[in-house]
């Protein structure tokens, strides 16, 4: 049961009664009996909320960034009217609206009511109850009743960086000669026989070719396809940094390193798998939080986001010596190994560092991080003495970077470090540049 305003307001009249009357005693029993006998009444009228059944219908799946429309059904058996106001939860970065329903379901009846979902973070969304006060004609009380309706919303990633794949796929279809342009003398895959011209490199001259048709032919080469491509995810604490500006627009200021990441390795997932190549992905800190591999290339995308979605940054160090184990587990034929982490001087000293001889022996291994913009920012303020020691740390933090790529390069590992935003994009021109010179 529930009181509403209505009620305080009559028994704020009620006390204006008792001010003025001869006996108040016998005035203020009477007004509370008169209020209870109402209430009573009241309440007895409402209708059942015990008897509504509810159900749903709506958005399973939605992109981060836009909404879902969920619907709830409440059908009315009783022989009631009911007017009732009815809570739909949600958890709070669903952002459901609106937050509250009024409707009159007649007796035998049902409406349909919807609830839009604007979510802010990735995962899935699941109802919480749905919470019912039914009013009486005088709307003094309500009855109020809960009821448990399932229904689960899963928030996936956004892909913004879709917008660079077609740019992409352009230069791979040049790389492979479905345009008009051929990259000559790169990959290692046969394709054709052409005439010589001024500029081919004489080492692909067929000279069995050259002998049959009387004029000098070359071989044109083509990428490599069928090839694959293990992406891993670093799920440990740095991925949890915030950094630049939260493409959507909606929710915090920035988005966690990790959907960086996930943005980057859709793209690099599209492109190779529109290369041919066989991609597998894997999420790790000290245990493996996903695994994606033989995945149809048509499903790869769906897998992907789906695999995604419930994933959120793990508050340990990465165990990269666990991580090159798992990979090396289950690649045993050499591939394209693209890292997906921040190229933190401590935590790579100490983890990466003394595993990736072992893993770039039998594999080419690809190290793409994000850096933050706001660090360049401060190295470039300094105004005053606060800002110079933040100038200093950043000028530091920017040395300790670039020493750790420089000693990767050494280790003959390639190295993709980018501001967010061009993350992904940087990744599949590094992913482009290898597949030209025939290093896949």
């Amino acid at each position: 049961m529930a009181l509403t305003g209505r009620t305080a307001l009559v028994a704020a009249l009620c006390s204006l009664v008792v001010l003025v009357a001869p006996r108040p005693g016998v005035a203020v029993l009477a007004a509370a009996l008169l209020l209870a006998v109402l209430i009573a009444a009241d309440l007895a009228a409402a209708g059942a909320v015990r008897t509504l059944r509810f159900r749903r219908d709506g958005d399973h799946v939605v992109r981060l960034g836009r909404t879902a429309t969920v619907g709830l059904v409440v059908e009315n058996p009783g022989r009631r009217r009911v007017r009732a106001v009815i809570r739909d939860a949600w958890p709070p970065s669903a952002r459901p609206s609106p937050r509250t329903h009024q409707v009159t379901v007649p007796p035998g009846g049902r409406r349909r009511l919807v609830t839009t979902l604007a979510p802010v973070r990735r995962g899935d969304r699941e109802a919480v109850a749905v919470t019912v006060r039914s009013f009486g004609p005088l709307g003094l009380a309500a009855r109020q009743g809960t009821h448990q309706v399932p229904w689960t919303v899963r928030v996936v990633p956004p892909f913004h960086s879709r917008r660079h794949l077609p740019s992409r796929l352009a230069r791979l279809r040049e790389l492979e000669g479905g345009n008009p342009v051929l990259v000559r003398g790169q990959g290692t895959e046969f394709d054709s026989l052409r005439e010589y011209v001024v500029g081919d490199d004489v080492r692909s001259i067929d000279w069995r070719a050259t002998a049959r048709r009387g004029d000098v032919m070359v071989r044109t080469w083509r990428p490599e396809r069928d090839r694959r491509v293990v992406i891993v995810l670093d799920t440990g604490r740095t991925s949890a940094g915030r950094l630049g500006v939260n493409p959507g627009g909606a929710g915090p200021s920035g988005w966690p390193r990790l959907d960086w990441s996930m943005d980057a390795a859709l793209l690099l997932a599209a492109l190779a798998a529109r290369a041919g190549d066989r991609v597998d992905v894997l999420a790790y800190d000290r245990a493996v939080r996903a695994w994606l591999s033989g995945v149809a290339r048509t499903e790869l995308l769906s897998a992907m986001v789906n695999a995604f979605a419930p994933l959120e940054p793990e508050l340990v160090e990465t165990d990269f010596a666990g991580m090159a184990a798992t990979v090396l587990a289950r690649a045993k034929r050499r591939c394209l190994v693209v890292l997906l982490t921040d190229l933190n001087a401590a935590a790579l000293e100490e983890g990466l560092f003394p595993v990736l001889p072992s893993l770039s022996a039998r594999h080419l291994v690809l190290v793409a991080a994000a850096r933050d913009s706001r660090v360049a920012d401060l190295a470039a303020l300094r105004v005053d003495a606060e800002s110079v020691y933040d100038a200093a740390a950043a000028e530091r933090h920017i040395g300790e970077r670039r020493a750790v790529t420089a000693r990767l390069r050494r280790l003959g590992v390639e190295v993709v470090d980018a501001l967010p935003e061009d993350l992904a994009p940087a990744l599949a021109d590094a992913y482009l540049a290898l597949k030209a010179a025939g290093r896949l």
